[in-house]
């Protein structure tokens, strides 16, 4: 294999970043900004390589070949990326989701368009199957962002499963995990958990997370090494049917405050001509357009190297 040098993964890092960026917005997910970025299958394939059989690597032939394995590089710069984006540009993106709304959506909207027509790209096979599988997605995705949320849930049990699929859906593309949390009635709980300092709370999200994000990886690794055109259908009908979710103008129906926080719960998709305030089309229109350019710039850049 070509080692990969130190500019790589600084690359790298900036995915990550981008990555943490999307996951601030809700409705957006991460894993759209990795699949779209080119680091998807390396991202789930080095989560698979996650399991208690690399320590004995580590113990029989040292860290070195543990770290390989582990592909410790691209994780360690992934995740870096990650960090400095919520602990830096989460202001700055809540910001704009409070006093630039349209033009951050907009451009969001743009950018997920355009992976679209990257991800189904990749199909290499067209048939019945796929196009029936990609409109299942596209559905199941549509779905969920209408679903109405739930009631705040404490059961410990509930808040293990709670870490496992809001994880889940935030490694998949077009499903935000922080939504997730919301539609269960998670997110409150494990908001003021963060804040009180609740270790039990934590620790049960926490556990539930590792374990979904494990499992699920190698569920992804199995399809993409067997099924790869159905899986690939199967994200695409996923980040079609989030375009509800982030469709840039919105009349909000019902908002809940969670501590500092207040997220919209429930709302309705309007035309822009029938927007309630200033639509800024015209300044909306350019922010798409730079979103949905960026993902042609990206695949160019990536398939120069």
């Amino acid at each position: 294999m070509k080692s990969k040098n130190f500019l790589h993964y600084a690359v790298v890092t900036l995915k990550g970043m981008a990555m943490g960026a999307a996951d601030v917005v809700p409705g957006v997910s991460g894993g759209t900004i990795a699949f779209i970025s080119g680091i998807y299958e390396e991202l789930i394939t080095s989560i698979n390589n996650i399991e208690p059989s690399l320590l004995k690597v580590w113990k029989k032939d040292g860290f070195k070949v543990f770290w390989q394995k582990l592909n410790g590089n691209f994780l360690s710069a992934l995740f870096l990326g990650i960090a400095i984006s919520i602990l830096s540009l989460a202001k700055f993106i809540s910001w704009l989701l409070v006093n630039e709304a349209i033009l951050l959506w907009s451009f969001f909207f743009g950018l997920v368009v355009a992976s679209i027509f990257f991800v189904g790209k990749a199909i290499e096979k067209w048939n019945l199957a796929t196009i029936v599988v990609l409109l299942m997605g596209a559905a199941l995705a549509y779905y969920i962002t209408i679903l109405p949320p739930n009631e705040n849930v404490e059961s410990l049990p509930f808040l293990f499963l709670s870490g496992a699929l809001a994880v889940c859906a935030m490694i998949l593309p077009g499903i935000s995990g922080a939504f997730i949390l919301v539609l269960l009635g998670s997110y409150k709980t494990i908001l003021d958990a963060v804040h009180e300092r609740n270790i039990q709370i934590i620790a049960t999200v926490g556990l539930g997370a590792i374990f979904g994000l494990l499992s699920f990886a190698k569920l992804l690794k199995w399809m993409f090494n067997h099924y790869k055109n159905i899986t690939l259908a199967l994200l695409t009908g996923f980040i079609l049917g989030s375009l509800n979710k982030i469709w840039p103008w919105k009349e909000v129906l019902e908002t809940r405050t969670f501590g500092d926080k207040i997220i919209t719960v429930k709302e309705q998709n309007v035309s822009p001509l029938a927007f309630d305030g200033d639509a800024q089309i015209t300044y909306a229109l350019v922010a798409a357009i730079i979103g949905f350019s960026l993902i042609f710039i990206l695949e160019r850049t990536a398939s120069k190297k």
